[in-house]
């Protein structure tokens, strides 16, 4: 398949109904979405943004937050609306905001000339499916995630449940209606093209995996030297953790191999940034002897973050190892090594498995045991040998691969381009 080049291409003025079931004030909407679709609306696309936001926004200083990033949106040719996000009872609070979705959804189509839908998940893409069939607008289906898979992986569903089956006849429905395909990773693009829906489809398809702001996570040499006096490290090996905890991040795991660490170099510091669960992160340090001094849990703001990772000397990750995940694409590993850090992480998750296969970069922990732990931690500490040099290589493999501008936007413009024109 060939590509209009870059200086080619012609998006201005092309007018797009993006919808997310995540809200714009969530870490999620501003990583996720916003620094996307600002940087296609500098290509020239007239953006129309529909959001459902959670409590947040409507308590507090919620409303004053959403009415000063709408002007902000606005001056950015980013025309932003938000619904209120129902959780509970969860099939009828979805089919509720689906419902309500596609009522104002329609009104934004028809007001905005809209020419086709960027569907951010399911159940935007439900909301979508009924704009296309009752409008005839053009629809991206951007699949984040399996999302019935990653219900019963995670042991919520059945996979003979109700909630399952609807949302399989949902994903198959989408599938056979849209126009283009996103997916987060290579890996599962093939398995997808047999289900019901794609099989036997000819269909535009990129494969966007979750980016990082470049510009934003970035190694520093000075905020290095500021926080690590700030957390008293000195000169000893530290080891991050950057995000959410439990779920679908092993957390006794990656206790786990601090604690074996712990036995081969003392001296280590293990530096977990989480926004919460600090005492069940004390607990399990506690549990496995680990003495106060040898590790720190901080809270940091999202624009912190950056900072205490160039404190960091490498970005662990381990994530549950199931068929749902070969969908995903961990926006932690592009931050890692954006800010110029090795990866150690787990096998069987997305396309991460390559990013290390070389070991030029990380290492790769081919089985949860002590033994792979020291293998890992042995290979990462001979490429911090010449941390200078490993520092370029995690910036270039960042650039390469995980780029908002360079990767994540000039993809999805192209997408763009191809179903506008079809």
């Amino acid at each position: 398949m060939t590509f209009p080049d870059a200086q080619n291409r012609s998006l201005e003025g092309r007018r797009v109904l993006f919808i997310s079931y995540n809200g714009m004030l969530e870490p999620l909407g501003q990583s996720q979405v916003l620094p996307y679709l600002r940087e296609l609306a500098k290509k020239g696309v007239i953006f129309t943004l529909l959001s459902f936001e959670r409590d947040q926004a409507f308590a507090g200083d919620g409303p004053g937050r959403c009415a000063a990033l709408k002007t902000q949106l606005a001056e950015q040719n980013i025309d932003w609306h938000w619904l209120r996000y129902h959780q509970t009872p969860s099939i009828p609070a979805t089919t509720y905001d689906v419902l309500r979705g596609i009522a104002y959804a329609k009104r934004l189509v028809k007001k905005n000339r809209i020419e086709m839908v960027h569907a951010r998940s399911h159940i935007p893409a439900t909301i979508a499916l009924a704009l296309k069939k009752q409008l005839g607008v053009k629809f991206i289906f951007d699949i984040r995630g399996l999302m019935a898979e990653e219900y019963v992986d995670a042991n919520h569903w059945k996979q003979d449940s109700l909630p399952f089956r609807i949302t399989k006849t949902m994903e198959r429905r989408a599938l056979a209606a849209a126009d283009g395909v996103v997916t987060l990773t290579e890996k599962i693009w093939p398995i997808i093209t047999q289900w019901e829906g794609l099989r036997g489809r000819a269909i535009s398809h990129e494969v966007v995996p979750c980016c990082a702001d470049l510009k934003t996570f970035s190694f520093s040499a000075s905020e290095r030297k500021k926080r690590r006096a700030e957390l008293g490290l000195e000169d000893r090996l530290t080891i991050v953790y950057s995000g959410s905890i439990d779920g679908w991040y092993l957390t006794d795991e990656m206790a786990d191999f601090f604690a074996q660490v712990l036995r081969e170099q003392p001296s280590t510091h293990f530096l977990w940034l989480t926004p919460f669960k600090h005492d069940r992160i004390r607990s399990l340090m506690n549990d496995r002897g680990i003495s106060g001094e040898n590790y720190t849990v901080k809270a940091a703001a999202p624009a912190e973050v950056s900072s205490y990772l160039s404190a960091g000397d490498i970005g662990l990750a381990f994530i549950r190892p199931c068929f749902s995940k070969q969908a995903s694409s961990p926006t932690k590993n592009a931050e890692y090594l954006g800010c110029g850090l090795p990866l150690i992480i787990n096998a069987g998750v997305g396309d991460s498995d390559a990013l290390v296969s070389n070991g030029e970069i990380g290492a790769l922990v081919e089985e949860l045991t002590d033994a792979s732990y020291s293998k890992a931690l042995t290979a990462v500490r001979k490429l911090l040998a010449n941390r200078d040099a490993l520092h370029l290589a995690a910036r270039d493999t960042a650039e390469k691969f995980f780029d908002v501008g360079r990767v994540g936007v000039e993809r999805y413009a192209r997408l763009y381009e191809r179903v506008l024109a079809a």
